[in-house]
């Protein structure tokens, strides 16, 4: 039996994925075949960021694939702004002097840092100090020492000012953005449900009234019937005219 349902069913995959799209699926494909389809498609496109990041972080090995460059003490190998990308399956015992890797501050973890190598202070275990091109010396806490425990990756590729875009999105303008989005999104749904919820009343109002006039004139009385128990009744002959 087909039967149109109700537009919000596609918040289920706006907000779950495919997931949701996979519940809304399997709850409407008997019953609403076209919206249920339309669904499971918007759960897998809603997924697709999902699974490329997840891809991405299984390719380089790191859960920080992405950093972006945030001050000068890398020019001109590295740019404010630019972008890295870091290779977590490098391992540490490969680094060697002049290599740029990505790192977490010794001192306390909290910070992460992009330096180049500059030498090799012990090799069991593996220890490295690292400097920025532009400064003029290490920092201890900050450049070394740098061990396994610290070390995130291997910077592989750079992309120039792409972290402009991470500017554009700062606090508030992504909330905006992501209100805006929702309310138009919510508003479509609304105004589609809206259609949805004025055509359900007709058509139920259509078989009601079929039913109700099939004997609207009493043949006995003249008079009008009306439903009682599911039947035509004549309140004047007190009597059933159908059964």
């Amino acid at each position: 039996m087909t039967q149109q349902r109700s537009p919000f069913w596609y918040l289920l995959p706006i907000f779950l994925g495919i997931i949701g799209g996979i519940i809304v699926y399997f709850a409407l494909k008997n019953t609403d075949k076209q919206k249920a389809k339309r669904a499971l498609v918007i759960g897998i496109i809603i997924s697709i960021p999902l699974f490329a990041w997840i891809s991405l972080q299984i390719t380089f090995g790191t859960q920080t694939v992405f950093n972006v460059v945030a001050s000068g003490g890398m020019k001109p190998a590295l740019e404010v702004y630019d972008v890295i990308v870091t290779q977590g399956h490098v391992p540490f015992e490969d680094i060697e002097t002049g290599d740029i890797i990505v790192f977490n501050r010794p001192s306390d973890h909290n910070r992460v840092i992009v330096h180049r190598v500059v030498s090799i202070i012990d090799d069991d275990p593996k220890t490295v100090r690292t400097k920025g091109d532009t400064n003029p010396a290490s920092i201890p806490g900050t450049d070394f020492p740098i061990t396994d425990e610290e070390y995130i990756g291997k910077v592989v590729y750079v992309l120039p000012q792409l972290g402009y875009v991470t500017q554009i999105l700062k606090p508030p303008i992504n909330y905006f953005i992501i209100l805006v989005f929702f309310g138009v999104l919510f508003s479509i749904l609304v105004i589609k449900h809206q259609e949805y919820k004025k055509n359900q009343p007709a058509k139920a109002q259509i078989a009601k009234t079929k039913d109700e006039t099939q004997f609207w004139v009493c043949p006995n009385c003249g008079g009008n019937t009306q439903m009682k128990d599911g039947r035509q009744y004549c309140p004047s002959c007190k009597i059933y005219l159908s059964i």
